[in-house]
């Protein structure tokens, strides 16, 4: 089956044909770092994070790129209301993300640019505009001409004439017309700055993300996504400057993922209706929240409430039930099997196939969920049946056990949930953590370790047994089994 995708450039759903298959190249926009992030950028790095591991899956060799924007207005606000620098507050917030996304299972882009990190490349751009016609130099800021760009606005379906200027742009008396953008802004006494053949400065929002998909992907990516509030102007300037400096197409595909609102107003840190991500997986699981932005189509808006977080959590439970309910079912009597091929074998068949006929439809996901729900409620039938009846036929159990580990495998891999139901994952975590911070672990946490190890030879989980041990010689402690227990010390 083809993969389909809604291009917000053309209006419609169209095949995904990548530039170099199987080769596809992808950006979004990441966090402006002066703040903890919320549910709101939750959604959209879900959504994405969620549609690479898709695309993984059937076999494309994706590059993820997401960026950071580490100098601006907001941040260096923040560094003056603190007393501190600018840099201080990105690294904290920086640091902050990151352990948010380990905590909501969002795997880490291939390259993460930070803005500071590349002037170079923003100047060279701006440079080339300026020599191209599509930009012009004011007293120290540089703009960029929004009606020298004779496609601009083909991405928001709006006219220059219908546009106001865009966001995070002052009103200036420098500019030649009120829709012109800015590049560079001369430096502000006590604001950082950098070199430029325009003076001293920083970039204007719009130009980092040309620049550093112009290093990173090349002049033309397969996909660009971010949240619907970056299609003006973000992104419709995106492709002004990138497709100005090239004269080839930017981006073959543009994803938008709907807005988080409360109420149905957007969640912004500006409206104080925002509730951070730490605030989420402190009361509840970091599943509930993948799985409550997977049950809603990632172009629809999603209003978060916490009673639909309840419901999620409901949802969830049912999912991770059905697959814990194969140890229950074991525990039964098990009677010699009657022969033939179960019933689920097929059912698990028909649920797969359509489970990634819907992915693969404009990355449907909520009707993806409910092709997984209708084998939960199969699995639900056979465990009250069985349960009730004290005992379960054998080719009864061995279909259960194939069809709760296809759910556990395809919720993993696809949807990044129930990555903690068997503790091997959670025990890895715990563990290269420690070896990348290069700290030994504790006394305590060796002795919990060596206790979920004897735990995991009891049930025959060797696989997970070996990993501590493994990462345990490799932190310099090793492991001695004797008919006591298990001894360990220090090398």
């Amino acid at each position: 089956m083809s993969l389909k995708i809604h291009n917000t450039l053309t209006g419609k759903v169209e095949e995904f044909v990548p530039v170099n298959p199987p080769k596809v190249l992808i950006y979004t926009c990441g966090v402006t770092v002066y703040d903890d992030s919320h549910v709101g950028h939750g959604r959209s790095l879900i959504v994405f994070d969620t549609f690479r591991r898709f695309l993984e899956h059937l076999g494309y060799d994706v590059t993820f790129v997401r960026n950071f924007t580490d100098v601006d207005d907001k941040i260096i606000n923040r560094a003056k209301e603190e007393c501190t620098d600018f840099m201080t507050i990105a690294n904290r917030y920086i640091a902050s993300y990151y352990r948010d996304m380990e905590a909501i299972r969002v795997k880490p882009a291939d390259v993460e640019p930070r803005v500071t990190e590349h002037m170079k490349e923003i100047v060279d751009v701006i440079q080339s505009l300026i020599e191209k016609g599509y930009a012009y130099e004011s007293d120290g800021d540089v703009y960029f001409s929004v009606r020298s760009f004779k496609d601009y606005g083909k991405l928001s379906k709006r006219s220059p004439e219908e546009m106001e200027a865009g966001a995070r742009v002052e009103p200036s008396e420098k500019k030649r017309d009120p829709l012109d953008f800015a590049l560079w802004k001369s430096a502000k006494a006590g604001e950082p700055s950098w070199d430029s053949p325009w003076g001293k400065g920083r970039p204007g929002w719009h130009t980092e993300c040309v620049a550093m998909i112009f290093k990173h992907l090349g002049e033309t990516i397969d996909i660009h996504g971010g949240g619907l509030d970056l299609v003006f102007p973000h992104h419709e300037n995106e492709i002004a400057q990138a497709e100005a400096v090239t004269g080839k197409p930017f981006a073959r595909y543009w994803m938008h993922n709907g807005l988080v609102t409360v109420g149905g107003q957007k969640m912004s840190k500006s409206l104080g209706n925002y509730v951070t991500l730490k605030e989420i997986y402190t009361k509840y699981h970091p599943d509930i929240l993948r799985l409550l932005v997977l049950f809603t189509h990632y172009r629809s808006p999603l209003d978060f409430s916490w009673e639909k977080m309840e419901e999620t959590q409901r949802a969830y439970d049912r999912l991770k039930g059905a697959i814990e309910d194969y140890e229950v079912l074991k525990e039964l009597e098990v009677i010699p099997g009657k022969g033939g091929a179960h019933p689920l074998y097929d059912k698990v068949k028909e649920v797969e196939e359509s489970f990634f006929e819907s992915l693969s439809d404009d990355f449907n996901t909520p009707e993806a969920l409910s092709h997984i729900f209708s084998l939960v409620s199969e699995l639900g039938k056979v465990k009250n049946r069985t349960y009730s009846e004290g005992k379960i036929d054998e080719s009864e159990l061995g279909a259960y056990e194939y069809a709760s580990r296809f759910l556990l495998n395809t919720l993993k891999k696809i949807f990044g949930l129930l990555e903690d139901l068997y503790p091997e994952c959670e025990v890895r975590r715990v563990v290269e953590r420690e070896l990348e911070a290069g700290e030994v672990l504790d006394t305590k946490l060796v002795d919990l370790l060596i206790e979920v190890r004897t735990l995991a030879r009891q049930e025959k989980q060797f696989r997970i047994a070996d990993l501590i041990r493994d990462r345990l010689k490799e932190l310099g402690i090793e492991l001695e089994d004797t008919p006591a227990g298990t001894r360990w010390k220090k090398r």
